[in-house]
């Protein structure tokens, strides 16, 4: 498989995502549904919107993980949150984890009124093989 970013300027580096992943060569594609913080026992999680980003991830990372495929390769990732504000005051976590997989992703994020039962945070993701 072959990866090539396309960024035209440099402002969203900052922002841990990039504008454009071409992928040629691909050997599978992996479309993960949206990974919120719900528990294994499929009950949504109460916390504040620090823990379920956490949770979100680790939700994620288990889907890729479990489907043989890896983190590194997510090529695009879309964000849905409750809050815009809190959200932001959580990036860092966002963006460690990125950092430590190495992900170079397209992305776009939406503020939403509501998502399903307490949940805050949404992450869904497109991962190539």
């Amino acid at each position: 498989m072959e990866k090539r970013i396309i960024n035209p300027w440099q402002w969203q580096d900052s922002r841990s995502y990039v504008q454009a992943v071409e992928v040629k060569h691909a050997e599978g594609t992996l479309y993960c549904a949206g990974q919120a913080a719900v528990l294994a026992d499929g009950s949504s999680s109460t916390d504040d919107m620090r823990n379920q980003l956490i949770q979100a991830i680790e939700n994620l990372e288990q889907v890729i993980t479990e489907a043989g495929y890896e983190c590194r390769n997510i090529v695009r990732l879309n964000i849905l949150t409750t809050s815009s504000a809190e959200f932001f005051s959580s990036f860092d976590i966002l963006q460690q984890w990125i950092a430590k997989h190495g992900i170079k992703q397209a992305s776009t994020f939406y503020e939403v009124s509501s998502l399903f039962e307490t949940l805050k945070v949404e992450l869904e993701a497109t991962v190539v093989r």
